[in-house]
């Protein structure tokens, strides 16, 4: 058998900063996740993102340490417009997110903007220029 793709799994330091950080892009995380150690959502298509605080993995990982710096991991988040990447990149700066990149017009053909999640985890937002597909 061959294994299949299913998971893509944050570990978070702060657990409660990041499901909010989530939510406010859409996923549908349920209300009182954050009194969990361990929360599952299931995104379009079948995969599951994860979430785990730092003790979870500690727990079976003792000497598991937090990777330091930006860049561990990125992740994109496809946008309806150019407008949206831009409302959307606001809406999280404004929430307290770092912005990576401001909004700009990429030159593959994409509005494009990074901010980083709670744990400095490169989050993409982006759309296709002039109604291409992102």
């Amino acid at each position: 058998m061959t294994p299949t793709f299913d998971v893509v799994g944050l570990v978070a330091s702060d657990l409660s900063a990041t499901l909010a950080f989530y939510r406010r892009l859409g996923l549908g995380i349920p209300d009182g996740a954050e009194s969990a150690p361990h929360v599952e959502v299931e995104l379009p298509g079948g995969m599951r993102l994860l979430f785990d605080s730092e003790e979870v993995i500690r727990s079976f990982q003792p000497d598991w340490r937090a990777p330091s710096g930006e860049g561990r991991i990125g992740l994109a988040f496809r946008c309806a417009s150019p407008a949206e990447v831009d409302s959307q990149h606001a809406a999280l700066v404004a929430a307290g997110a770092k912005s990576a990149k401001d909004p700009w017009d990429a030159d593959w053909g994409q509005r494009y903007a990074v901010v980083l999640d709670p744990d400095g985890n490169g989050v993409s937002l982006y759309a296709g220029l002039d109604g291409a597909q992102g």
